[in-house]
C-alpha cells in the first residue's frame, strides 16, 4: 500500500511540475551522453595505447665480424625460457634484413652492390614497459654486439602517454559523475522547493523521512532512466551512422577497440538511476529538518 502511494505521489509530482521534470531529464540525458562518449573514447584510446606498446621491440645489432658463438651467447641471455622480461626473440640475418628492406623501401635498395645491414635480434618484451629494462640488461655491451636500440625517446614518450591517458580518463569520469550529480540535484531542487510547505506539513503530522523522501527519489529514478535511455539511443545512432565514417579514416587494428557498447549502455543506465536517486535524496535532506 505504501509503495503504491509513493508511486502515485511521484507521478503526481512529475505531472504537476512538468517543465522541471523535463529539465531534470534533459540534464540526465546530456550528462549520460557525455559520460558514454567519455567511456567509449577513453577506452578506445587506452586500447590503442596498449596496442602501440605491443609494437615496441628491442633490437640488438651485431658487429660485422661477430662469431656464431657470440650470437648464441646473446641469444641465451635473451631466451624467454630464462629471461622473465622477454616474450619472444627472433634472429634476423643480414640476408633477411635486406629482403625486408627491399620489400618496404625498394627505391632505396635497387642500386645496392653489397649488403650493408648487420645480423640482429628482435626482442619482443612481455610488456611495453620492459623495453628499457631489457636494453639496460645488455649494458655493458656483450662481445660482438655493436648497438642496442629500444626506441629511445619515442618508446619512453609512448609509455608516458599511456600512463597519462589512464589518469586523465579516471579523473574525467570522476569529475563528470560529480558534476552530473550536482546538476541533477540543483534541477530537482526547484521541484522540491515549490513543494516545501507540503513537506513541512507532512513532517508535522508525523510522516517519516523515508515516506517523504520516497516520491522524490522515485521521481529522480524515473527522470534518470528516461534520460539514460534517450542517451543510449543517441549513442547507438552515433555508433551505427557516425562511427563507420570516422573509423574509415583511421588506421585501425583488430586488437584496438572501445568498451563493448552493451556494457557501456548498462553503465549509463546504472549511473543515470544512481544519479537521479542521489540528486533527489541529497537535495531533500535540508527540507526534512523541520
Amino acid at each position: 500500500m505504501k509503495l503504491k502511494l509513493v508511486l502515485q505521489e511521484a507521478v503526481r509530482s512529475i505531472t504537476a511540475s512538468m517543465s522541471t521534470s523535463v529539465a531534470a531529464t534533459m540534464t540526465v540525458l546530456v550528462a549520460m551522453f557525455v559520460l558514454g562518449l567519455t567511456i567509449s573514447l577513453g577506452t578506445w584510446v587506452l586500447s590503442w595505447s596498449d596496442h602501440v606498446k605491443k609494437q615496441l621491440v628491442v633490437k640488438v645489432y651485431f658487429k660485422e665480424d661477430v662469431t656464431p658463438k657470440q650470437i648464441n651467447a646473446v641469444g641465451e641471455r635473451l631466451d624467454p625460457a630464462t629471461n622473465p622480461l622477454v616474450k619472444k626473440i627472433e634472429f634476423v640475418s643480414k640476408d633477411e634484413a635486406l629482403k625486408r628492406m627491399r620489400q618496404r623501401y625498394p627505391e632505396l635498395t635497387e642500386h645496392l652492390v653489397v649488403n650493408p645491414l648487420p645480423h640482429a635480434y628482435e626482442v619482443t618484451p612481455k610488456s611495453g614497459d620492459d623495453v628499457t629494462a631489457i636494453s639496460k640488461s645488455l649494458k655493458p655491451l656483450p662481445p660482438g654486439v655493436d648497438e642496442v636500440r629500444d626506441g629511445g625517446k619515442t618508446s619512453r614518450r609512448i609509455l608516458e602517454v599511456g600512463s597519462v591517458l589512464w589518469l586523465v580518463f579516471l579523473i574525467g569520469v570522476v569529475l563528470l559523475v560529480v558534476a552530473s550529480t550536482l546538476l541533477i540535484a540543483n534541477t530537482i531542487r526547484l521541484s522540491i522547493f515549490s513543494r516545501r510547505r507540503e513537506i513541512e506539513v507532512m513532517k508535522l503530522v508525523g510522516a517519516t523521512n523515508w515516506f517523504v523522501r520516497g516520491p522524490f527519489m522515485v521521481e529522480g529514478l524515473l527522470t534518470g532512466i528516461v534520460g539514460s535511455l534517450v542517451a543510449v539511443f543517441l549513442l547507438l545512432l552515433g555508433k551505427e551512422i557516425a562511427l563507420p565514417a570516422i573509423m574509415g579514416r583511421i588506421q585501425d587494428s583488430s586488437d584496438v577497440h572501445a568498451l563493448a557498447f552493451e556494457l557501456n549502455a548498462l553503465i549509463i543506465l546504472g549511473a543515470g538511476l544512481f544519479l537521479g536517486a542521489m540528486g533527489s535524496g541529497i537535495t531533500l535532506r535540508r527540507f526534512l529538518k523541520v
